[in-house]
């Protein structure tokens, strides 16, 4: 069979030349006479393997030295937490901008470790837009803001972040980190999962602003204590040696290609094309208020659960996978991530037009 053309939100579509890459590698990386996935993180192959993840992390996306990268494991979701535990440390509570699951999800956490403020929240119209961010009063108390900076669910993203605030920005990037340029300098901490635009599940990473290491106090378990981490170069303890290594062929992948700001390019060009079908369309409706349209998720349905349930079945006879809408929503959503080529999209938008010219 041959491959198909994964729309999933993730675990995501990896570039090819990388799975290629990997797989001459798989036996035996380079002179050590084993697998990456046999190494010790203690040898100086891996060392090597994490520092130039690092190195080009650093290069793609600007990240300046008064910032520490970590690749660390448990997820995004333990960032819910382990942010919290470190963070909110002074006046025990935060505010946070609620844009669906991923916000809903740390706000369980939150309140189990401190307070929160809601600040402003679009789930009035099930998260289809990004609240206006001149509208909200920051507490000039918290401890720091909460952001989700892409929304894979809804398919929404940020257009403007909160400025001229007097606490940490902290950033949940999990479905954008690399998808397009930002400026590193107006967040304190961004975290992200791989599962999407880095590699494999498995690590997740953390930029993590110098300064803010002071505000950690102690008594936090060893392994959910940043400075742990920090202090150890990501290697306390046994990391994902392998989602590592491929997060690094990734980002090597990525320079070849010219960057973030080639790829963002890319993938606003792929955007355009999708939601161009879209607008155009009689029948496909999109989720998502134009104005805060995700680059990498796109949501859209037909208005009928029968009907967005046979374009699926017969989009994955096609070769075009994973298109299902996640269940609170529902239609479709098509994840066009970093590593989706621009003739799966087309092959995409193709489909669309021939199932609607087959079921007006």
């Amino acid at each position: 069979m041959s491959r198909v053309y994964n729309f999933s939100a993730g675990p995501a579509v990896l570039p090819e030349e990388v799975l290629k890459k990997a797989s001459e590698e798989l036996f035996e990386y380079r002179d050590s006479g084993m697998s990456v996935m046999e190494m010790s993180h203690r040898s100086s192959h891996f060392q090597d393997i994490i520092d130039r993840a690092e190195e080009d992390l650093r290069f793609l996306m600007g990240i300046p030295d008064n910032y520490h990268v970590l690749f660390l494991q448990g997820g995004a979701s333990l960032q819910f937490s382990m942010i919290p535990m470190n963070f909110m440390t002074i006046n025990r509570t935060c505010d946070i901008i609620h844009t669906g699951t991923w916000t809903d999800k740390a706000m369980k956490e939150l309140e189990k470790l401190g307070s929160f403020r809601k600040v402003a929240s679009s789930e009035d119209t099930v998260f289809s837009y990004i609240p206006e961010i001149s509208g909200i009063d920051f507490n000039d108390d918290a401890d720091y803001i909460h952001i989700c900076h892409n929304n894979t669910i809804y398919g929404t993203k940020y257009v403007e972040i909160p400025s001229n605030i007097k606490v940490p920005l902290v950033a949940d990037m999990s479905s954008s980190i690399l998808s397009e340029k930002i400026k590193v300098t107006d967040y304190d901490i961004i975290f992200a999962g791989a599962q999407k635009n880095i590699g494999p599940a498995g690590v997740t990473i953390v930029i993590l602003k110098n300064s803010l290491v002071d505000r950690i106090p102690d008594g936090i378990p060893t392994m959910l204590d940043y400075r742990t981490h920090i202090e150890n170069g990501s290697l306390f303890n046994t990391p994902s040696t392998y989602s590592i290594y491929m997060a690094g062929l990734v980002f090597q992948w990525l320079r070849d290609l010219g960057g973030v700001e080639a790829m963002e390019k890319l993938n606003r060009d792929k955007a355009e094309l999708l939601y161009s079908c879209i607008d155009n369309s009689a029948l496909f409706k999109g989720h998502a208020v134009k104005k805060y349209r995700s680059i990498m998720n796109v949501t859209f349905s037909t208005g009928s659960a029968d009907l967005d349930k046979k374009f699926v079945s017969e989009a994955t006879q096609n070769g075009l996978s994973s298109l299902n809408g996640h269940k609170s929503v529902g239609g479709m959503r098509a994840s066009i991530y970093n590593a989706m080529p621009i003739e799966g999209v087309r092959k995409l938008v193709k489909f669309m037009n021939e199932f609607e010219s087959h079921n007006k």
